[in-house]
């Protein structure tokens, strides 16, 4: 699937002619809300087929693109799952889901061209610079040397 993610990202980033994930839910009829949600970043719903993404008004402007970015993953990767739904009421662990929607977000604000420019910086420093975890950084650069 690793390769997968990054190749459904170009692919949808071609065909909607942009890499503003706002902008691709849109395209896709996929309402995007604004609310307050405490402690909770966002999260991805489908009900009666209505795909939705909730967005924490608290999060400044970065970290809501991420976590549009990472939501609309889910749209795209598991448009079914109902993540809020699958934590509370079953045992299933939604760990794979939600790395697949972080490796989603991460190819998609951050295409192998934007990783090139930090060739000559350690892992520990892009990860600073663009505010993401060590092993999505890590992730990313497997997928730009295969």
């Amino acid at each position: 699937m690793a390769q997968d993610i990054a190749k459904i990202v170009r692919q949808l980033q071609r065909k909607y002619d942009t890499t503003s994930p706002f902008e691709i839910a849109g395209q896709r009829k996929i309402n995007v809300y604004y609310e307050p949600l405490g402690s909770i970043r966002g999260y991805y719903t489908c009900f009666c087929r209505v795909k939705s993404i909730h967005i924490n008004t608290d999060l400044d402007d970065d970290k809501q693109l991420f976590v549009c970015a990472h939501e609309l993953g889910h749209a795209v990767l598991h448009p079914k799952s109902n993540t809020p739904f699958l934590q509370e009421n079953t045992l299933f662990s939604v760990n794979k889901l939600e790395v697949e929607a972080n490796r989603f977000a991460s190819c998609m604000l951050y295409p192998d061209d934007v990783l090139l420019e930090y060739a000559d910086f350690s892992i520990d420093q892009i990860s600073q610079a663009l505010s993401l975890p060590l092993d999505l950084v890590e992730w990313r650069y497997e997928q730009i040397v295969k």
